[in-house]
């Protein structure tokens, strides 16, 4: 990539080129993450469109990449803001119907989550299966204490124990990622996934 073409914002085919081939899957996966799989090719292809006249916006004492994915950010929130725009309008105006329950999260709070899910995922698979098994059936299979002694062929207080370790242990993989006690009990409840 050529720096001082960015600097100067000038950015020909070479450089476009080298900065397609570098920064391409990082702008793809925010696309994702924004927008899911189905529309994230195209508005990752759109943001490469029209970065030769973003570039004139690029200030070199910020890192490249940063500045990119905050162009790409904002290009995501844009569509999506376009399109409940666009669902509003063509809704049929029926005060009758029911009021959602709950507003929409945004799209940086959907993409926390998501990093929170795939943290808790991993830190899940690093458990030892003793801790896994007993943890996974409460939470996933909403099983009892009783239903999971007797399916491991446990005592119910031994149950008790793997799943406060599993806790503990948890809580320590996480913590050590920057997560808080938060991720795993948002609410005082447990992150809603399939942890499979």
């Amino acid at each position: 990539m050529n720096a001082i073409a960015i600097e100067r914002s000038e950015l020909h085919e070479e450089a476009f080129a080298d900065l397609f081939q570098s920064f391409h899957p990082r702008v793809l996966g925010i696309c994702r993450r924004f927008l899911g799989s189905c529309e994230a090719e195209d508005a990752s292809n759109e943001i490469f469109l029209r970065l030769p006249k973003a570039v004139r916006t690029y200030d070199s004492a910020m890192p490249f990449s940063r500045w990119l994915s905050s162009v790409t950010g904002h290009y995501c929130v844009d569509l999506l803001r376009k399109r409940r725009s666009e669902q509003r309008l063509f809704q049929p105006a029926n005060s009758e119907g029911p009021e959602p329950a709950a507003p929409l999260a945004s799209p940086l709070q959907e993409l926390l989550r998501t990093e929170e899910q795939q943290a808790v995922r991993e830190a899940l698979a690093r458990l030892p299966e003793r801790y896994r098994l007993p943890l996974v059936m409460q939470y996933y299979e909403d099983l009892s204490h009783q239903e999971i002694a007797r399916k491991l062929g446990l005592s119910c207080a031994n149950v008790k124990t793997l799943i406060f370790r599993a806790k503990q242990e948890l809580r320590r993989i996480l913590s050590r990622r920057g997560f808080g006690r938060e991720t795993l009990f948002p609410g005082n409840g447990w992150l809603a996934y399939d942890p499979r």
